[in-house]
């Protein structure tokens, strides 16, 4: 069995670190730089950087933030926000990303995933999808989740593997900055009808949430933000924990 990833996300605005609940009531959580320093000694096993308002803003992401994040950590540093073009995703990885996230422009032109999948390789495109329980399933939202897309969750990521995509990044709006665990039912649904890996993202508190995705949501990795910048909890101290209930970690 592939060992599992625990992964830090830095939600930035105006060249910090925020966190909320359910996207909105953002809080200030720390200095993108700082964080990932701490996060690098710590034993973190990848950094997602999502600047949270570039596409509303329509601009792209912030290089210097990006730069500052890179300059901190020797582990695969994934970067999100304001994406729109194969220019776009080149400013990124030049800044420092080792893999680019495409959200709102990967709904919008699906192309854009196969140009950067030819570009970069399909391991440094990852395909972020948002997601709320909706009566028939689990519909996505885009524009910083402000904005129903009208397309279904599993459905979309089937699209996006098939059009290139490495990874998908899975976000339970429903879920996110409320502790209460992860969303395993949609994150089953979606690691099911895909062969690439799923990263689990929204509502983690405790260690055994992530237990519960890791077994019960089938996923390849597991994202968080306040468990971690808020120093609530050891990155070695849940490695620890997840290892000896059988999940394979990287120590």
């Amino acid at each position: 069995m592939l060992s599992r990833r625990i992964i830090a996300c830095l939600d930035v605005r105006d060249g910090q670190v925020v966190k909320g609940v359910q996207f909105q009531q953002l809080r200030h959580a720390g200095d993108p730089g700082e964080l990932a320093r701490r996060y690098n000694v710590e034993g973190i096993d990848e950094v997602v950087v999502l600047d949270i308002t570039a596409t509303l803003e329509s601009r792209q992401a912030l290089a210097r933030t990006i730069r500052a994040v890179a300059n901190e950590i020797f582990l695969p540093l994934t970067v999100g926000g304001g994406i729109r073009t194969e220019a776009d995703a080149d400013a990124v990885v030049e800044a420092g990303a080792d893999k680019v996230s495409l959200n709102t422009a990967a709904l919008r032109q699906p192309d854009l995933i196969t140009k950067l999948a030819g570009r970069y390789g399909s391991q440094a495109v990852i395909v972020a999808i948002d997601a709320k329980r909706s009566a028939d399933g689990f519909a996505v939202f885009v524009r910083s989740g402000t904005t129903d897309a009208a397309r279904n969750a599993v459905a979309w990521a089937r699209e996006a593997e098939d059009r290139g995509a490495g990874e998908i990044l899975l976000t339970s709006m429903d879920r996110d900055g409320t502790k209460a665990g992860f969303d395993c039912e949609m994150t089953a649904a979606v690691s099911d009808a895909v062969n690439i890996p799923v990263i689990a993202s929204g509502g983690a508190g405790t260690f055994d949430h992530f237990v519960d995705v890791f077994t019960h949501g089938h996923a390849d990795a597991a994202l968080a933000a306040s468990i971690f910048h808020y120093a609530e909890s050891s990155v070695a101290d849940l490695k620890q924990h997840l290892s000896a209930r059988g999940i394979p970690m990287r120590m």
